[in-house]
């Protein structure tokens, strides 16, 4: 039987981001198919780790003191994870180069290991100069210890082709589920109603354009919600407290919501959804979105750009977002032709099964 360590997330099930998502959903699709698939987690709690099995899929629990959104947490974290997959059969997936240094271990037991690129970490705002510093070493050292790398844009894929071979690279964007119908009845808790109000998900920070995003829509009277996803505190963290100042009463911050059939009703029945990531390559909530049938309205760059297709419409100051939310409003034929184009493009690129395959297919190259 083929064997799959999945490291370089928080674990199973999700209740993180993305890679956590498509860690459990991809584990389910790989046993279905006749592997056997471990995944890492990371506990707060001192010793060493313990280990279970979940829904099918193995987990190995590694303790942390430090709390798991602590950055030093998470280095221990990866390092535990990297010396206890170290002594076990099978081919590695690590998601993320944050700590790719560590995948020496498995160069000196030359031990097979697929790294997952993820997006141009170090290029973002929210990190001082030496976090980058440790971002950028390690983004070198995983081109360089990785037995092969998965780009998840092609954009990234040619990003990385600057220092290696291309063929070394392989370019497999995220995926997510189609979903093709949503029970309206989950709205009923926001007071919201199908097809009026607007969606907004991403963390609450700078890189993600959500102030300029709250100021365009609160620059008019909108009669229509937009609904804001995340934790936001005003106390902490100032960029945050910005955004809820610029909020008005058509904006609703209504917090963190981590059961997927409630985020996927939003989804499905918002008039459209905003997407402001600037950089990075296939953000999965943008895939979400698109899986949905959602309309877009996205920042314009060349990572959204490819993602969401010619059917979106896109921003980049103020004033450009403030004119495309009110044609979007007033437009009802727009909207649907939008809805289309985002299903269609769904279909184009980013269904489980060509995702989900392709991943399959290069992993087996190096399970035999």
């Amino acid at each position: 039987m083929k064997h799959l360590l999945i490291l370089g997330t928080r674990g199973i099930p999700a209740r993180h981001g993305g890679f956590e998502t498509f860690a459990e959903q991809f584990s389910f699709y790989l046993k279905r198919r006749g592997w056997e698939v471990t995944v890492y987690c990371q506990e707060k709690g001192r010793g060493c780790f313990f280990e279970d099995d979940w829904n099918g899929i193995h987990r190995v629990h590694i303790l942390v003191a430090r709390a798991l959104e602590d950055a030093k947490g998470t280095i221990v974290f990866d390092w535990k994870s990297t010396c206890h997959a170290a002594r076990q059969q099978g081919v590695m997936l690590t998601l993320g180069y944050n700590t790719a240094i560590f995948c020496a271990l498995y160069r000196l037991k030359r031990i097979k290991n697929i790294i997952n690129m993820d997006g141009i970490e170090w290029q973002r705002d929210k990190w001082s100069f030496l976090e980058r510093t440790w971002l950028y070493l390690n983004e070198k050292a995983g081109l360089l210890l990785g037995d092969h790398l998965v780009a998840d844009h092609p954009e990234i894929k040619r990003h990385l082709a600057g220092f290696i071979s291309k063929k070394k690279i392989t370019m497999i964007p995220y995926t997510a589920p189609m979903v093709r119908s949503a029970d309206a009845a989950y709205l009923n808790q926001f007071h919201l109603e199908p097809g009026k109000f607007v969606l907004l998900i991403a963390r609450p920070e700078s890189e993600n354009s959500i102030l300029k995003i709250v100021r365009a829509y609160t620059a008019q009277k909108r009669y229509m919600p937009l609904v804001v996803l995340g934790k936001y505190d005003s106390k902490h963290y100032e960029y945050q407290k910005q955004v809820l100042d610029a909020g008005n009463d058509e904006i609703m911050f209504v917090g963190v919501i981590y059961d997927q059939t409630v985020v996927q009703a939003l989804r499905f029945y918002a008039r459209f959804y905003v997407h402001g990531h600037t950089v990075g390559g296939t953000n999965p909530s943008l895939v979400e979105a698109l899986g949905a049938g959602s309309p877009v309205l996205a920042h314009d760059n060349r990572f959204n750009r490819w993602v969401a297709g010619e059917g979106a419409l896109f921003f980049g100051d103020e004033q450009t977002c403030d004119r495309q939310i009110t044609k979007l409003l007033q437009d009802d034929d727009l909207v649907a032709k939008m809805r289309v184009a985002s299903k269609r493009r769904y279909f184009e690129q980013f269904t489980e099964d060509k995702v989900y395959g392709a991943y399959e297919r290069l992993l087996g190259e190096y399970a035999d």
